[in-house]
């Protein structure tokens, strides 16, 4: 529990959004704070019956030299299936895990290239082998170039993850698992490239790795690929494809998961 309010507290403050970095130039012209929300749907019917909810926010302020960002994503499936006791079909959750994601940048000199950075995350995945995860991380980050088109921004520091292990019942074949924590010291590096490939399609690559020191301790590796066109000004559609990578999970879990997505942007 105070492991959870600790990491609460850190996401109240002025953290980054999207990706724990900066994705465009300062533009003075510009309001200094830009919102804009996610949301896709899927509902299939006939021999499958499923829905498919996906749900986002990102917020992004800028002032003077400080950049601060937040995001949130969401995803919850079910999928109907036949009850062996009853006979009759329920909707069963498949997935259902949400995550946030703040970070703070201060710039070393006006218009310069290099930065500090604090960032901190939080996920919740029900159907993983963690009750939940989080992290916290502060160093130097630099904008190696940034033109009229491209960027690309990166960061490295150290920092301190915190996993959950869930609790899991006794099987004929495997013992209990008692939730427990493990804390680790870590290295992260995180990146992200962004392209615009011309006035309405904008690409963007994003990886994050968050290294234990220690070998037995588990690591973690993000990233996700983007591609997203401008339907209106105020309008977007944005297809992406994530990857999550866990070096240490308990027996009968994925190490990697994989998600794609077409979801609606509104800009505010």
């Amino acid at each position: 529990m105070k492991t959870k309010m600790a990491a609460a507290a850190l996401l109240l403050l002025p953290f980054t959004g999207q990706y724990a970095l900066a994705e465009e130039a300062v533009d003075e012209e510009k309001s200094t704070l830009t919102i804009s929300a996610e949301l896709g749907f899927l509902f299939k019917t006939g021999n499958t019956k499923s829905g498919d909810i996906k749900a986002g926010i990102n917020i992004k302020h800028e002032e003077g030299r400080w950049l601060n960002l937040l995001t949130f994503n969401a995803l919850a499936k079910k999928l109907e299936t036949e009850d062996e006791d009853t006979g009759k079909d329920e909707f069963e959750s498949t997935d259902n895990k949400w995550d946030i994601l703040g970070q703070t940048n201060y710039s070393l000199e006006e218009g310069g290239k290099n930065y500090l950075y604090g960032s901190a995350y939080y996920q919740q995945d029900k159907f993983s082998s963690f009750a939940y995860q989080t992290s916290a991380s502060f160093g130097w980050g630099r904008h190696w170039w940034e033109t009229e088109t491209s960027s690309f921004f990166a960061d490295i520091g150290p920092g301190v993850k915190y996993d959950v292990i869930r609790a899991m019942p006794a099987t004929e074949t495997d013992a209990a698992i008692i939730e427990n924590g493990e804390t680790a010291a870590i290295v992260q590096a995180q990146a992200l490239y962004t392209k615009q490939i011309n006035e309405f399609v904008e690409f963007k690559q994003y990886f994050v790795a968050k290294q234990a020191f220690e070998s037995d301790k588990n690591s973690v590796y993000k990233s996700e690929t983007s591609l997203t066109t401008k339907l209106i000004d105020s309008l977007q559609f944005k297809f992406a494809f994530r990857v999550d990578y866990d070096t240490q999970v308990e027996e009968g879990f994925e190490k990697m998961n994989t998600e794609t997505s077409v979801t609606l942007v509104y800009s505010f």
